[in-house]
């Protein structure tokens, strides 16, 4: 995973390469606290469980601002509030549903 000094702007789909898919988790304090390792550490045992390392990549970027909630993830531009309970979910909706389609 690469550290993103880049908002939740930098997170998504890129156009130039098809279904790639930029996965932005904050590592702030607040979200530290409310679990980001463990998100962390599961979206990339998913990223590597479902052989999409060339499809998704999982960056981390500091504070997003939206402290209030869970753990903060962006894909497109889209906040997500993630927690270690809902991330295997998460990335079965919001970034296998869409990587696979």
């Amino acid at each position: 995973m690469q550290h993103s000094g880049r908002g939740p702007s930098s997170a998504g789909i890129s156009e130039g390469n098809g279904n790639f898919m930029k996965v932005t988790i904050c590592i702030g304090s607040a979200c530290h606290l409310k679990g980001s390792r463990q998100v962390v550490e599961k979206l990339q045992e998913l990223v590597a469980q479902h052989n999409l390392a060339e499809k998704v990549e999982l960056a981390a970027t500091f504070c997003t601002g939206n402290c209030q909630k869970g753990v903060c993830v962006t894909i497109d531009e889209q906040l997500y509030s993630v927690s270690p309970e809902t991330a295997a979910t998460f990335f079965e909706t919001e970034v296998l549903s869409k990587v696979s389609a």
